[in-house]
């Protein structure tokens, strides 16, 4: 292997990282620009099968940015392990990601435990690496109630309506 094989395999892994700071940081806009301009292939199971990103990023947004008496109620944990990233040109790869994710939902009183397996698909976008497909296949999870004498302590979020 290349050290330039070795750079594009460590590209594609920081725009995977990237992808997972957006969402646990609740940023639609970083959220979106992980993925192509048009027509990436997404499916993320329960959340929906779409053929472009607008729609899962507009779902996104929804759920992340959702407040109640202008609190955030829903957040996010997720932790990409086990990277598996084939090159298969210059330009194009494939990965392979071991999901841990872990969710806190206040409007539930809920937490959601959950790992699962990503397999994407990246291409090279305008000098820089995007997904051009992500399929996440939930392996297991577990839902619990938050009990009375759960306390949440929330830190802060910059996001692009603050």
């Amino acid at each position: 292997m290349t050290p330039e094989d070795l750079d594009r395999i460590e590209a594609v892994k920081q725009l995977k990282y990237r992808y997972w700071r957006s969402c646990d940081g609740k940023d639609p806009r970083g959220f979106r620009s992980c993925f192509i301009r048009s027509g990436a292939r997404i499916d993320y199971g329960p959340l929906g099968a779409f053929d472009d990103a607008e729609p899962m990023a507009q779902i996104f947004e929804q759920v992340a940015l959702h407040r109640v008496d202008g609190e955030y109620v829903i957040f996010d944990m997720h932790h990409g392990l086990h990277p598996d990233i084939t090159l298969t040109s210059d330009t194009t790869a494939t990965g392979r990601w071991t999901l841990k994710f872990r969710q806190v939902n206040l409007l539930d009183r809920t937490e959601t435990v959950m790992t699962g397996e990503y397999d994407d698909e990246y291409i090279v976008e305008d000098g820089e690496w995007k997904m051009s497909a992500s399929t996440l296949t939930e392996r297991w999870s577990i839902q619990r109630p938050l009990g009375d004498d759960a306390r949440v302590r929330v830190g802060t979020f910059t996001t692009p309506d603050d």
